[in-house]
């Protein structure tokens, strides 16, 4: 018998809205660490706001949305936005009750903004590793660190000199601007947009861009970043913000790091063996224009150990992070303006690529 299209509607829904997501969906596993993440935090939550006043957007509400954002590629606030209004599945994750109206864009930007500001996506990230069921999927001696380059929210056009001078561009919204024999360098320019992004440029042959970068240090038994951060782009800043993050770490026993020739340094790997840290570093043979090849940091003392061959296998993984939160996070270009607002958007995007490993590294754990 045919079903005949009515389009009445009830006044009253009998079914719950946590009945409306199926008992496999992805999510649901996420949802459940990412609850246990913030309960933890509850303690830094009530140190954040104050006890008078009107009630904010809650701050698990607004770190779920923004997991959503990066789960599931979306582009924009106002996006998001939308999503969390007529899809079940999003609303049930945020926490959002059926009859609650959605937060309008610009309010849960700025309330989100302001959150993050307080180094709370990477007390999120610390507080996600530290539950006892994530901890015993991670290696706490063999480790691997890199960095990559953050498009910065802010057009070539804006590197304008310091001082002033220099020619404004031509008129309207996208007005030309010739940069023709104009020698321009981060000692000179900086970005109107954004005055934290450098321009830099990855190697010879290749582009400058405003950028940031990116680094993360990450876990070799499963590939998880225990740790994160996003600093100016200069030429020394994935050497120092290792240094950063391997103080930031608690450890009783020496450990191995594993990275690119970009870290065959004598300082750096001097610094490392000071610290207790084995350098597994790929070892940089570049000729110089003199022909003679570059002199290496690291000792054949290393090299013929084992476990220097596994750490240059493994350390490759290093990429699918950023490879991650570049293409499905979105964050190829960043979407703020200042580092420490890019900081915390980078170290959560790390976060949302961990809770998506997770669940399915604990399912394998108990099988």
């Amino acid at each position: 018998m045919r079903g005949r299209d009515d389009r009445d509607e009830g006044l009253f829904s009998y079914l719950r809205l946590e009945e409306r997501v199926p008992v496999d969906n992805p999510l649901r596993a996420i949802r459940a660490l990412t609850d246990e993440a913030l309960a933890a935090l509850n303690g830094r939550f009530e140190a954040l706001y104050s006890q008078l006043g009107r009630p904010s957007i809650p701050p698990e509400h607004l770190l779920r949305a923004t997991l959503l954002q990066a789960f599931f590629s979306v582009r924009s606030e106002r996006m998001l936005m939308e999503q969390i209004d007529y899809n079940l599945l999003f609303r049930w994750f945020v926490g959002l009750p059926m009859d609650a109206r959605v937060w309008h864009p610009t309010v849960f930007t700025k309330n989100r903004d302001r959150l993050l500001e307080a180094d709370v996506a990477r007390e999120f990230l610390g507080a996600l590793m530290g539950l006892p069921r994530v901890k015993r999927l991670l290696s706490d001696e063999h480790f691997t660190v890199d960095g990559t380059l953050i498009d910065a929210w802010a057009s070539m056009k804006s590197f304008r000199p310091k001082d002033g001078s220099g020619e404004p561009p031509g008129p309207g919204k996208n007005g030309e601007r010739n940069f023709r024999r104009e020698k321009r360098s981060n000692a000179t320019h900086a970005s109107t947009t954004d005055p934290d992004a450098r321009l830099y440029r990855k190697g010879d042959g290749q582009s400058s861009r405003l950028c940031f970068m990116g680094h993360a240090l990450m876990e070799n038994r499963n590939g998880l970043v225990v740790d994160a951060t996003l600093t100016h782009a200069t030429g020394t800043a994935e050497r120092e913000a290792t240094l950063t993050m391997l103080d930031r770490r608690r450890r009783r026993r020496r450990i191995t790091l594993g990275a690119d020739k970009a870290y065959d340094v004598a300082d750096f790997v001097g610094d490392l063996r000071d610290r207790k840290v084995t350098p597994h570093i790929v070892v940089n043979g570049a000729i110089s224009k003199t022909g003679k090849r570059r002199k290496t940091a690291i000792d054949g003392r290393t090299m013929r150990h084992p476990g220097y061959a596994v750490s240059q296998r493994i350390r490759k993984r290093v990429e699918e992070v950023f490879g991650w939160i570049k293409a499905q996070a979105g964050y190829e270009q960043l979407k703020v303006r200042g580092r420490e607002k890019a900081e915390a958007v980078f170290t959560f995007a790390t976060a949302a690529y961990n809770l998506i490993r997770i669940p399915r590294l604990l399912a394998g754990a108990t099988t």
